[in-house]
């Protein structure tokens, strides 16, 4: 099965540096099979049992510690996962600036109490529309001037975030070939 693993907070802003050849190479030591990534920021696509991918993105992740220090969070779906985030988009509609789209993926799902904490109102003219454990954004102002961010989710629904263009959504599906 293929399976998508997102990592968060890798080879940003020249920090957690980590090459893509080491990426391959730790998902590979892991039993990871036909592993490829996608672009510096850590997005992985690889074939594993299901049962074995779960276990194996802890220890991709304890073995990127053991490298570069800091936990690195790794948030995975499967293939049909991602066919099904991106048919669900409430905001990737005819007419619409795909640049202003992204989705964050969650570790889990948020409880009900979480979910009722988010402040729709917390960043005009943002918008974001939770859905099971994906948070679709809309951000006409761009990533960098909005107020709903990794950080923000993450303390609000007690989980991790981690956020992805819709660009860059749409070519991991490609990758998957769904």
């Amino acid at each position: 099965m293929t399976h998508i693993a997102l990592l968060r907070g890798i080879n940003v802003g020249g920090r957690n540096r980590l090459s893509m050849a080491d990426l391959v190479r730790l998902f590979e030591e892991a039993g990871a099979k036909r592993v490829r990534t996608y672009i510096q920021s850590g997005n992985v696509v690889f074939d594993a049992l299901s049962a074995r991918a779960g276990r194996l993105a802890a220890t991709v992740s304890a073995a990127i510690a053991a490298q570069i220090g800091p936990e690195v969070p790794i948030v995975t779906r499967t293939a049909a996962d991602l066919a099904r985030i991106v048919d669900a988009s409430p905001f990737a509609r005819a007419g619409t600036d795909l640049k202003l789209l992204h989705v964050g993926f969650l570790a889990a799902c948020p409880a009900a109490t979480a979910i009722a904490a988010l402040d729709p109102d917390r960043s005009p003219p943002d918008e974001f529309a939770l859905r099971n454990r994906e948070l679709y954004l809309r951000c006409p102002n761009g990533m960098a001037r909005t107020k709903l961010t990794s950080a923000y989710f993450d303390a609000t629904l007690k989980t991790v975030t981690t956020i992805r263009n819709w660009r860059t959504t749409l070519k991991l599906l490609e990758m998957v070939g769904a």
